[in-house]
């Protein structure tokens, strides 16, 4: 059996391509973007693309590159005054001085949606209603699988009627 591997293995090799073409040299600015400007600023910009100046004639880049970050609108003037502060954030987050300049463009910015809360733990009264159905099953890995359906069916179903004014389901 192979050793599992972390995600950032799968996913770096299938992001990579999509990223250069939008001047980032890999995922990182984008996958750290809440760490560098901080989790209020990432939920109202995102970076667009890396526009890099053309290399001289010995294959150096003259310049610093621009970040092009679109921004909600309601957070444009904040992220404009903080650009200095952030540009320092993302040379200090590389290592080297690669972003001279942010340039804003004002649109819709796709939030990432929160994260469902885990299911209710079913009460006890619940749990003893899934043991006893499960009596007569002799198969180990069939009675655990179906204990954890049982347990998040009822976890749900309890949690429901529980708030609709009612006792155990």
């Amino acid at each position: 059996m192979a050793r599992p591997r972390p995600l950032a293995e799968i996913v770096d090799p299938l992001i990579a391509p999509a990223a250069a073409k939008q001047g980032f040299a890999d995922a990182d600015i984008l996958l750290s973007w809440p760490e560098i400007v901080g989790e209020r600023l990432a939920g109202w910009s995102q970076p667009l693309k890396v526009e890099w100046k053309k290399r001289g004639p010995d294959g150096h880049v003259p310049e610093p590159a621009t970040l092009v970050v679109r921004v909600a609108s309601a957070f444009a003037i904040e992220l404009q005054h903080t650009a200095p502060i952030l540009i320092e954030r993302i040379n200090a987050f590389y290592g080297w001085n690669c972003v001279g300049r942010i340039v804003l463009k004002q649109g819709p910015v796709r939030t990432p949606r929160p994260p469902r809360p885990a299911p209710p733990e079913p009460d006890a009264a619940a749990r003893e209603t899934i043991r006893a159905s499960l009596d007569g099953l002799a198969e180990p890995d069939l009675r655990r699988a179906l204990d954890r359906l049982g347990e998040a069916v009822l976890g749900e179903a309890g949690a429901r009627h529980r708030q609709a004014g009612g006792g155990v389901p």
